[in-house]
């Protein structure tokens, strides 16, 4: 389990200094103001290269529960915007708390809307960095894992390394990193994001 250091640290920059241009959007599955999730997701700014722009979707509580009906050539608007950042990212974040041993449920209806149409969805192929945090010492890890599971079934390519913060209340306050461990592991995802969303694209065999 991740410990506390007493001693509250501003972010440092995991990259060698080079500008990046590149566009990722974060996901989280928390809808609460103020939760640890956003606060920690949040954090996670300083911890790009200088050039990347990333920001948080903040409207997913405004996404319909999937319906077939709904997803004609003219979904509604929140949809048609939500398909327009994913499509428009070059990599996700999704941050994910626990919710009775899953992730909840409106971050699995916001995948459900961005992998169709099956195919040519805006999820297909896009790199995906998952955290998971939670107050208990598991860091939601049942969370994670089924948001890598689904984000996969999906047709996204979730990075085989992820992150699972337990304590989250000691971990991150006010916006300063309380734990260095917690930082230098999120850090490195972030670089592993940033590798694989720089990687040239495999194609596909005909």
């Amino acid at each position: 389990m991740l410990g506390r250091f007493s001693l509250l640290l501003k972010a440092q920059p995991f990259f060698d200094g080079r500008e990046i241009d590149m566009n990722i959007l974060m996901l989280v599955g928390s809808l609460r103001a103020g939760s640890w999730t956003a606060q920690l997701t949040r954090s996670l700014t300083d911890l790009v290269p200088a050039g990347t722009t990333s920001r948080v979707h903040t409207g997913l509580g405004d996404l319909p529960h999937y319906d077939q009906d709904l997803d004609t050539d003219q979904p509604p608007a929140s949809v048609a915007a939500f398909r327009a950042a994913v499509e428009a990212a070059d990599a996700l974040v999704v941050a994910t708390p626990e919710y009775n041993g899953s992730l909840p449920g409106v971050l699995k209806n916001a995948i459900d809307w961005a992998s169709r149409p099956r195919g040519a969805s805006a999820i297909a192929d896009k790199p995906v960095a998952v955290l998971s945090v939670s107050p208990s010492p598991r860091g939601a890890q049942w969370a994670r894992e089924d948001a890598e599971r689904i984000l996969r079934v999906a047709g996204a390519v979730p990075l085989e390394q992820s992150v699972g913060v337990p304590s989250v209340h000691a971990a991150v306050v006010d916006g300063f990193f309380a734990d260095f461990r917690v930082e230098k592991a999120l850090g490195e995802l972030m670089q592993s994001l940033v590798d694989a969303a720089s990687a040239p694209a495999v194609p596909h065999a005909a």
